[in-house]
């Protein structure tokens, strides 16, 4: 894994650039045009035909937008990319083209929402889901079908951060002839690499630690180059969510600076969970620190780093007290999201939602605390002074 560091730090800063075919450029061209002309009806017969591989269109390919994608392929250490206008556009895109009337689709244990939503809209078409939430990835066994078509995992999971044995899972999936997929979004291609693992297929949203800065949306699939590439005919051509090449340049900009983002924030996070970790008012802290035993183990098997997004299970007596905490910060601000400079706090409970997120297995008192590039005493203090609102 430490291999991984160096190889993958040349790959965010210079990899797929060529700086003498950019007349110099140390940052690569915005190739800001809707299309591309030929020298000859012959050049232009060979593009129009196999426009997936030319440059013809940018809804197809497009050279900023081609950079970005043979970055994020080489880092997850996958044969081909397809980059999407937003993460759930890259997940909605995956699952239409792999899934067909009849087939099941099992997600495990707390998944991106939007993502379980998609798959309620599939339902008109006969595609059904469940949702389970295990301790073990040997349990996927007792809940596959013989119509299921499709294993899709987060770990760690959203909102709790649960972990699973990626290569438990994906041995289960394979003696099945079952696709994986996988958001990878919270760990990034820098901690975790779940293709080396038997994942057939990494989704992130790009928009989030990849891109950095809060200006840019952004989603990407990673698999085999059969798999993105009919991805890439089907969800990505026919829905039509094209990621511009100023959204791709922005978020090139955003990877050469991302092992040294997560590096501070690894160190921030660290302070901060330790100065929660005995506080009277929290009943747990979700955080892949704070693992232990076989967790710990498979954890460390298959991540080599962590990142600052985490969530607290608070003690609050009802939810006019959990609206006063959230209304104490000065520093976090409230806003969904996360993966920019800015820290951010939120809770899923809305007062009128109890018995949805007693389905996807959240606690009412649970908040995500997503933990930026301020100064880390900053940040401390903060909450440190919103806890004490608590206690008066």
């Amino acid at each position: 894994m430490e291999q991984w560091q160096k190889e993958d730090s040349k790959i965010c800063l210079h990899s797929h650039e060529d700086i003498e075919e950019n007349i110099g450029a140390v940052a690569p061209p915005i190739f800001q045009t809707s299309l591309f002309s030929f020298k000859n009806w012959d050049k232009f017969l060979e593009g129009i035909t196999s426009e997936r591989e030319h440059y013809v269109y940018t809804r197809g390919v497009n050279p900023t937008v081609k950079i970005l994608e043979d970055k994020l392929a080489q880092l997850e250490r996958g044969e081909k990319c397809k980059c999407f206008a937003s993460g759930i556009a890259a997940i909605s895109a995956t699952i239409f083209t792999l899934v067909k009337k009849g087939d099941h689709i099992l997600f495990v244990n707390n998944i991106y929402g939007p993502a379980v939503s998609y798959a309620d809209v599939l339902e008109k078409f006969d595609v059904e889901y469940t949702n389970i939430f295990i301790d073990d990835a040997s349990e996927i066994e007792n809940h596959i079908k013989s119509n299921t078509r499709l294993i899709y995992l987060e770990s760690p999971s959203t909102m709790n951060f649960d972990v699973i044995d990626l290569r438990k899972a994906a041995d289960i999936a394979k003696s099945r002839n079952i696709l994986t997929a996988i958001d990878n979004t919270w760990a990034t291609p820098l901690y975790q690499k779940p293709i080396i693992h038997g994942i057939d297929i990494v989704l992130h949203s790009c928009t989030k630690f990849i891109a950095g800065h809060s200006d840019t949306l952004g989603g990407a699939v990673i698999s085999s180059y059969d798999i993105v590439d009919e991805i890439f005919k089907v969800g990505h051509q026919f829905g039509g969510a094209v990621l511009g090449p100023i959204d791709a340049w922005l978020t090139l900009r955003g990877l050469r600076t991302l092992r040294q983002r997560l590096g501070y924030q690894k160190t921030s996070v660290e302070k901060i969970v330790g100065m929660l970790k005995d506080n009277p008012k929290i009943n747990k802290i979700n955080h892949p620190l704070l693992l232990e035993g076989d967790k710990k183990k498979i954890y460390e098997k298959q991540t080599c780093g962590y990142t600052s997004l985490l969530s607290i299970d608070m003690d609050f007596k009802d939810y006019d007290e959990l609206r006063d905490f959230m209304n104490s910060f000065k520093v976090f601000k409230l806003g969904v999201s996360w993966g920019g400079f800015e820290s951010l706090i939120t809770s899923a409970n809305y007062n009128k939602n109890s018995e949805d997120l007693e389905e996807r297995h959240i606690s009412n008192n649970l908040i995500r605390i997503y933990i930026g590039l301020e100064d880390t005493e900053i940040l401390m203090e903060d909450l440190e002074n919103a806890f004490k609102t608590l206690s008066k």
